[in-house]
């Protein structure tokens, strides 16, 4: 399903994906060393609670995990890059760490990623990498513009990877999104421009660079959700839910310092 937002919704949608960057930017701030990934957790579950919104994720239930996630938030460490279940792990100096929320508030969802390094370390790969995807999350969003179609998308996407030097996988990538959180269409990390669908105003994408960095190969934690890099190397993503409009594309979960 593709949706096509009405200028109502898409008001909503400016409003969900505030309040998804904003509850990003609270989750960041208390994330230090010592932060339990439980704790992240509990407090995304009462920030969601206390905006009147809804999780996308306690009872999401695909084919690609095992039952309900179970949880508000996505936390990602050092080798875990996607759906990374919170559990009882203590957060050390140095820590990658990804942080991945999606909300639904009045019928609208938005999503969006975040990794940083906790504590005082800058390790020089980790910094690379959320570098990397961060430039990828910026040139992916510059190409979508009316009339453009998903591969221009993918493919500046992928060149800013590609370039860094990181293998690039396509099991999972950016997506539509609206009263839904995941919706069609697909947008792979990489790709050929001119192809796929054409965007046009109205539209809402989750634009979610993710690397891993020196393998494109995932591996599935026990826990039926985590995905690792098969080599135990780091990983970094950001996302943002972006909304493509007659002006060209408007971001829509940038903090509201940020907002323009």
């Amino acid at each position: 399903m593709i949706e096509i937002l009405n200028p109502t919704l898409l008001a909503r949608a400016r409003e969900t994906g505030a309040l998804v960057a904003d509850i990003l930017q609270t989750l960041r701030s208390r994330s230090t060393v010592g932060t339990n990934l439980l704790d992240i957790d509990e407090w995304t579950r009462s920030l969601i609670a206390e905006a009147g919104a809804q999780s996308c994720y306690v009872d999401y239930a695909p084919s690609f995990g095992r039952g309900p996630f179970g949880h508000y938030v996505c936390t990602g460490v050092n080798d875990a890059v996607l759906h990374g279940r919170p559990h009882d792990y203590t957060l050390a100096d140095g820590d990658l760490l990804t942080l991945d929320l999606a909300v639904s508030r009045n019928g609208v969802a938005a999503d969006a990623a975040v990794s940083f390094i906790v504590g005082d370390s800058r390790p020089p790969q980790s910094v690379a990498l959320i570098d990397a995807t961060e430039r990828a999350l910026a040139a992916g969003i510059a190409a979508a513009r009316p009339g453009a179609r998903v591969g221009d998308i993918s493919h500046a996407i992928g060149t800013v990877l590609g370039e860094a030097g990181y293998p690039v996988n396509t099991e999972f990538g950016g997506h539509g999104i609206g009263s839904t959180m995941h919706q069609d269409p697909h947008v792979a990390n990489t790709g050929r421009p001119g192809r796929g669908y054409k965007l046009r105003p109205g539209l809402l994408l989750a634009l979610e660079p993710w690397v891993m960095a020196d393998t494109a190969e995932l591996v599935t934690d026990a826990d039926g959700w985590t995905l690792r890099s098969a080599t135990g190397c780091r990983t970094a993503h950001s996302e943002h839910t972006i909304a493509i409009t007659d002006d060209g594309p408007e971001i829509l979960t940038l903090l509201r310092s940020s907002r323009g």
